[in-house]
């Protein structure tokens, strides 16, 4: 346990001390410099929106949120996660699609957000909404230099929030591109921040080390498949939010991790025999959710062999298929570590952003890449546009 919230457990593999001391050393250097996108995770962290825009806004039910990648991803996550939690409507727009389905025309807040400020496809979709709504309320997040969506904004008298030019939009999800949309849904920014306690706790930076040195180990053995079985439905999101981290962050140069989401248990009727008996090409990652209240079953309709799922509610059955698998995967010695979330909160999910960007900035550094930059995405960018010409 490196919280009150989250239980983890490591890999059980054979400890690299060196390996272990020089991921201390980066890790150290990385804390220590100081215009880090890192200081968005803290709580002294200034945002580019005064308090009075959350007032503004506040009291509209329905936002539309819009944006590519990690423009949006980070959102997504923290909405359903946190869903219980949630009394208003969002409408997240983050690939293109025709079949847009809107509130009534000013009923609500158009949330816009693009780092460069010309994502083709945001503009594409604000379009298609605007054609159809121009009564609505818009926020532009984006850098402060001119752009598209600079220009749109101003056209549309539109509120301008800057988006800062060192935080990648992958690593955004706790500056004004995840904390803006989280205040107006109603959630509480500030506990989010769980940074500067993590990295004083001596439990979590040990388990942050030792996990980024076996994931590299895991990797130099041919293992590059990070398998997530997640036994959440509403955290589906949050392996999205990760998947884009990972593959973005790592895969240059000819190297990388690839982020595969498993939807569990379902996925025991699918893909299990693959992961048991297959190529041993893969590491695991379990994510559960203990002490959810879930939907209990009828005893009246349970007999024979199923007399055991007598008072039995879904939550205990998927932790113990989630047990059940873990102790077949120790007995094929399937490398793997689990997270069990005991509180749904904005703390948990803070802790948990903050541990999977700090582990794949770690790993960047190990793996000798910048875990900063993505140079090939914008020859697919280059390319469209000349087609588009």
């Amino acid at each position: 346990m490196f919280s009150k919230n989250i239980i983890f457990k490591n890999f059980q593999l054979k400890k690299n001390i060196k390996n272990i001391k020089n991921i201390n050393k980066i890790l150290k250097k990385e804390l220590n410099l100081s215009s880090s996108l890192l200081n968005s995770f803290t709580a002294d962290y200034k945002y580019s929106f005064k308090k009075n825009i959350i007032k503004k806004y506040k009291n509209y039910k329905s936002i539309n949120l819009i944006g590519m990648g990690g423009s949006i991803l980070g959102a997504e996550a923290i909405h359903d996660f946190l869903k219980l939690k949630v009394k208003k409507k969002i409408k997240f727009f983050n690939n293109l699609n025709n079949q847009i389905k809107l509130e009534p025309n000013g009923k609500s807040v158009n949330i816009i957000i693009s780092k460069s400020g010309n994502t083709l496809e945001t503009v594409s979709n604000l379009n298609l909404i605007l054609k159809s709504q121009n009564k609505n309320k818009n926020i532009v997040i984006t850098e402060n230099k001119s752009s598209f969506l600079t220009s749109l904004a101003k056209k549309l008298k539109a509120e301008i929030i800057e988006h800062k030019n060192y935080i990648g939009g992958r690593y955004s999800v706790l500056s004004e591109v995840g904390m803006l949309p989280a205040q107006l849904l109603g959630l509480n920014e500030g506990k989010f921040k769980r940074f500067n306690n993590l990295i004083k706790n001596k439990t979590f930076l040990n388990s942050l080390t030792n996990n980024v040195s076996f994931i590299s180990r895991c990797v130099s053995e041919g293992k590059k498949n990070s398998v997530i079985l997640n036994y959440d439905e509403s955290s589906e999101n949050l392996f999205k939010w990760y998947q884009q981290l990972t593959a973005e962050s790592l895969g240059k140069k000819n190297k990388g991790i690839f982020p595969i989401i498993s939807s569990m248990p379902k996925d025991n009727h699918s893909l299990l025999q693959l992961y048991l008996d297959g190529p041993r090409n893969n590491f695991f990652t379990f994510f559960g959710v203990t002490n959810e209240k879930t939907n209990k079953l009828d005893n009246s309709n349970l007999f024979g062999k199923f007399s055991t799922l007598k008072n039995k509610n879904l939550s205990q059955i998927i932790q113990a298929q989630r047990q059940a698998t873990q102790i077949v995967f120790r007995k094929k010695k399937i490398p793997f570590r689990s997270f069990e979330v005991l509180k749904r909160n904005e703390e948990t999910l803070g802790e948990l952003f903050s541990f999977f960007v700090l582990e794949t900035i770690l790993l960047g550094r190990v793996m000798k890449v910048n875990p900063y930059d993505q140079p090939a995405v914008e020859l697919i960018k280059t390319e469209t546009s000349k087609i588009l010409n």
